[in-house]
């Protein structure tokens, strides 16, 4: 395994993280494929055993029993808090990003995940409610606290991650060094701006969905996988752009048999060579994180990235919202 560090921090991460979507209880219709407790007991020290000590979950996921079953995963394997880093979010529960919301709901994440502090607190989206001044100064209190030691925002337009950028810097408040955004071969809507914009700030990158919900993992567009059934979140996400993607599909399979190795690899190789910290794996099988880890031995020539980019045609926005939404939980929510 190869390992990084959260940028301005100590902070030891692999450069792949678990993604804790994947586990709780499906309290949403779309998530019936997430596993069970003790399903993610085995996953989480399978993923200590390769190596991979960087988790990322959230209040929502599994209405908090993600969190919990990763908590309780660690402390019956006795984990040194220090051997992990965990991130966990906030922004899609009641009063969004207002400070009241922002320490009820840290508090409750800390509580459920048997912890002291969160290595990387990320707001899931952008707050059109709150001010921003109100949401970064209570960020800020968390870090001078102790329960936070550093800060990382979600999906959402590149203005508004600079506009809360300059307004930590105005006051001299912790900044965001963390960014994960939807990015993969299917969808580069943000190398626009937003990317440009973190790699200018020194913010490190740690993209969700890096395997496009399984359509970076076979030559063809379905699956009889439970999740490509039931996942109705990845089917809005990727299904109306199907015939612009399956070119870029056709070129990963090409490059995986050349290489001997499989599409998903060749698909995480690709992010890394974009300059991708930590790209998140949403992992349902152990073998899943196996494929991932030995990914990191493939090195993609130039060539072969500019081959993999060339296909690809701009995309409706996928992440980023316009408002926020009446819902909690809306069902377009990943990671």
């Amino acid at each position: 395994m190869e390992y990084s560090q959260i940028p301005g921090t100590d902070i030891k991460i692999s450069k792949l993280a678990v993604g804790g979507m994947s586990f709780g209880k499906p309290a949403f219709k779309t998530y019936r494929w997430i596993l069970d407790e003790d399903a993610t007991d085995a996953m989480v020290q399978h993923a200590l055993n390769l190596g991979i000590n960087f988790f990322d979950t959230a209040n929502v996921y599994g209405a908090g029993t993600s969190e919990e079953f990763i908590g309780r995963s660690l402390k019956k394997h006795q984990v040194p808090r220090s051997a992990v880093a965990i991130a966990s979010k906030v922004y899609f529960n009641p009063g969004r990003l207002s400070r009241e919301a922002i320490n009820r709901e840290v508090d409750g994440t800390l509580r459920r995940l048997g912890t002291d502090y969160l290595d990387l607190y990320i707001i899931h989206r952008f707050d059109y409610d709150t001010p921003i001044e109100e949401t970064m100064e209570a960020l800020n209190d968390l870090v001078v606290a102790g329960k936070v030691r550093a800060l990382g925002a979600s999906a959402m337009y590149g203005y508004q991650f600079q506009n809360m950028q300059h307004v930590a810097e105005k006051h001299g408040w912790q900044r965001f060094v963390a960014m994960e955004n939807h990015y993969n071969l299917l969808y580069r809507e943000d190398e626009r701006e937003l990317i440009p914009i973190c790699r200018q700030d020194g913010v490190m990158l740690m993209p969700y969905s890096p395997l496009a919900g399984g359509h970076l993992t076979r030559p063809s567009w379905n699956s009889d996988s439970a999740r490509s059934k039931t996942d109705t979140s990845a089917r809005a996400k990727y299904d109306t752009a199907e015939d612009q993607d399956m070119p870029i599909i056709k070129r990963v399979d090409e490059l995986a048999q050349q290489h001997g190795v499989k599409m998903s690899q060749i698909a995480l190789a690709w992010q890394w060579a974009k300059g991708v910290t930590a790209p998140i794996v949403g992992a349902t099988k152990q073998q899943y994180l196996d494929d991932a880890a030995a990914a990191m031995d493939i090195k993609l020539t130039p060539d072969e990235v500019a081959y993999l980019d060339e296909p690809y045609t701009a995309h409706e926005i996928v992440g980023a919202l316009d408002q926020n939404p009446t819902d909690m939980l809306p069902k377009s929510v990943e990671n």
